[in-house]
């Protein structure tokens, strides 16, 4: 039937091991959002800027004044909704896998915030670990400079390889990793680097609306040229390097009768690869 639901690969690994692969990419990726942030406000003036999605969800969280938590998870609501449009029907069991993604990645991107600059936590006041120091260019703190960019450049680093293993994992994705997965296996025939940045097109949408309303355009520069150029091919190069015996899980992606296997996924990835590495 044209209209029935295409079926999912059955797992090649344990229920067990997917979740503990989960959490760790969970934890990577909330430090990695957070590294950037961090290291972005601590340079003056500002210059470095975060991760392209970070960017424009806290300056959208700004403009409506909302604290991060609730900026990352409403407008994780709104990508889950583009996704069902993409994939051509809606899966009440993706939508609920992105809600059980988005609460605990935005409570660690909150926490994490905390932890390092301090603030309010759920009525919770955290004083930061360490005194983390700012770096300005009139004073010449070049030294001090140059380890924030390497620390925005490793945080980039973080939410990439984090992308790379929850999207094999495929247990729940954050609503904008679904995204990417989407448009990569959808749209772009694995194809993580072109899926990265077609991708980005919510994000700017988001980034357009935050800068209309605030006339402000922070937490956006260097940094975000760096995850703009090389956060989907550092997510292909995880994909082989980082846990290579993890093979993409379950994917669903296809909207007719014919389901989309790993074997295929997997196969086609190193086929494009071999075929660009000739060129």
């Amino acid at each position: 039937m044209a209209n029935q639901k295409p079926k999912k690969t059955p797992r090649t690994i344990s229920m067990k091991t997917s979740i503990m692969f989960f959490a760790l990419s969970l934890v990577i990726n909330s430090l990695g959002n957070v590294l950037t942030l961090v290291s972005s406000s601590k340079v003056l003036p500002s210059f470095l800027g975060s991760a392209y999605w970070t960017a424009a969800e806290t300056n959208l969280g700004i403009a409506f004044h909302w604290n991060l938590f609730w900026a990352f998870l409403i407008l994780g609501v709104v990508i889950t909704i583009l996704n069902a449009i993409l994939v051509g029907h809606w899966d009440w069991g993706r939508a609920i896998g992105n809600v059980i993604f988005m609460v605990p990645f935005s409570f660690l991107i909150q926490f994490f915030n905390n932890l390092f600059v301090g603030g309010d936590f759920f009525g919770i006041h955290m004083s930061p670990i360490v005194n983390i120091p700012e770096a300005d260019v009139h004073a010449g703190d070049w030294w001090l400079i140059a380890i924030y960019i390497l620390i925005n450049f490793i945080g980039v680093a973080f939410i990439a390889i984090a992308i790379s293993i929850y999207q094999r994992v495929n247990l729940v994705l954050h609503p904008a990793d679904d995204l990417m997965q989407i448009l990569r296996f959808k749209y772009f025939k694995g194809n993580a680097g072109r899926a990265m940045w077609a991708s980005y097109i919510p994000p700017t949408i988001m980034a357009v609306v935050a800068y209309v309303m605030t006339r402000q355009f922070t937490f956006y520069g260097i940094g975000t040229i760096f995850a703009f150029l090389f956060q989907g091919n550092i997510t292909g190069w995880a994909d082989k390097m980082v846990f290579p015996r993890l093979k993409h899980q379950a994917v669903d992606v296809a909207d007719g009768d014919e389901p989309i296997i790993v074997e295929e996924i997997d196969s086609d990835i190193e086929a494009y690869d071999e075929r660009h590495d000739h060129k």
